[in-house]
């Protein structure tokens, strides 16, 4: 697990390289694509293998009989995270942003308001106005550079027309691993207002040291009957390209209600993407992943300190995730010369705060999943860019 080795990227059609220069005018021959959400790793030895099993076969048809599969689903939520999911309750979808359009689909209609906890994950958003529905932010409080939430305000929004809330858990881009009791007040809020509550969990892996998540069926096990878990492995392990989700849906009557909806797409599975999660899925994985959790840690620990040692700017402390959020508000700059100075003199590709809605305006997101050596790079590159605050 060499995480330092510099891997080439760029010509392989990686959307974080290649797509650098369309996406913000910077090329990849001297830019540092710090945007997309992958990570510029191999993925665990255990894929490989996996994979080259394939490649002997050599044939690739049709992915059937996903036993195995959910097994390898099951085992790692019971070891890694103390609940095992219901072998019935588990549908595997074509990632997790083609999940939550079959849950709009199947628990709500056009005009319905949902509810996103603001900022938060931008495609979210753009799927659920796609559909017609309405996205109601209930805005983040930041209270001494740190998430939380405000449910007395949150209740005096609700009209009623509010049907379902998507969470982002551990929350992207802020990198706040909800605690149990934070949790449980999203599930009571849930409760009050009659809401369906779908708990977006793909980063659940990756978390830092001295934080724990807490899958919500833990954490508030009463809800079940309103909650749908959405979990996967390609974030975890860099399997993005797989496209492969789990939605799982505890409750019998709403398993009925999202199996109708799926049916509807006539989904078939991406056996790439069964084959590598089901691999990743194991003791082998694991101990990737807790090898990764210490290294971007690391990351996160040179990058704070550099980008909080320039006058205005502050990082928000990593909980989970591997996703930096930084707020730009105290230089008492413009947005746009903000990006300017990131984009242009820094020639450093990132996630423009104001994508992720309300709250977001004045942040920008780094993705801290790369070598050291790159993170190191930034820093430099980022206290240059800022110079005059120093």
């Amino acid at each position: 697990m060499n995480f330092d080795e510099i891997i080439e990227r760029r010509g392989t059609h990686a959307a974080k390289w290649d797509n650098m220069k369309a996406f913000s005018g910077i090329s990849p021959d001297e830019g540092l694509p710090m945007w997309v959400a992958d990570m510029d790793f191999r993925a665990p030895q255990v894929v490989q293998d996996a994979l080259g099993a394939m490649l002997e076969n050599g044939v690739y048809g049709y992915y059937g009989d996903n036993e195995s599969y959910l097994d390898a689903v099951r085992w790692w939520a019971e070891t890694r995270h103390g609940w095992t999911p219901p072998r019935e309750a588990i549908f595997t979808t074509n990632g997790l942003v083609n999940g939550l359009q079959v849950c709009l689909q199947a628990w709500t209609e056009p005009g319905d308001g949902v509810i996103l906890f603001s900022p938060v994950y931008h495609a979210f958003a753009k799927v659920i106005r796609a559909q017609e529905r309405e996205v109601v932010e209930c805005q983040l409080v930041l209270n001494d550079g740190r998430y939380e939430m405000d449910f007395a305000a949150y209740d005096a929004q609700m009209t009623g027309a509010e049907k379902m809330i998507v969470l982002c858990s551990p929350h992207n881009p802020g990198g706040r691993v909800w605690t149990v009791n934070e949790l449980r007040q999203i599930a009571d809020f849930a409760q009050r207002h009659d809401l369906l509550l779908v708990s977006d969990e793909i980063h659940c892996d990756l978390v830092m040291p001295g934080h724990k998540h807490v899958p919500m069926p833990v954490a508030a096990p009463e809800v079940s009957d309103r909650l749908v878990m959405m979990t996967a492995a390609t974030k975890t392990f860099n399997l993005a390209g797989g496209h492969v989700g789990n939605v799982i849906v505890p409750d019998p009557q709403l398993r009925q209600d999202f199996a109708r909806a799926y049916a509807a797409i006539s989904g078939s599975q991406n056996s790439f993407g069964q084959v590598m999660s089901e691999a990743a899925y194991s003791p082998g994985g694991a101990e990737w992943v807790d090898a990764l959790c210490a290294y971007i840690a690391e990351n996160a620990r040179i990058f704070d300190a550099g980008i909080n040692a320039i006058p205005g700017l502050r990082s928000m402390p990593l909980e989970g995730t591997y996703l930096a959020w930084v707020d730009f508000s105290g230089t008492g700059m413009e947005r746009d010369e903000v990006l300017r100075r990131i984009r242009e003199d820094a020639k450093i590709a990132v996630n423009d705060g104001a994508t992720f809605g309300s709250g977001g305006e004045m942040f920008q997101r780094f993705n801290l999943a790369t070598q050291r050596a790159r993170i190191e790079e930034a820093v430099t590159r980022m206290q240059s860019a800022f110079g005059d605050l120093q």
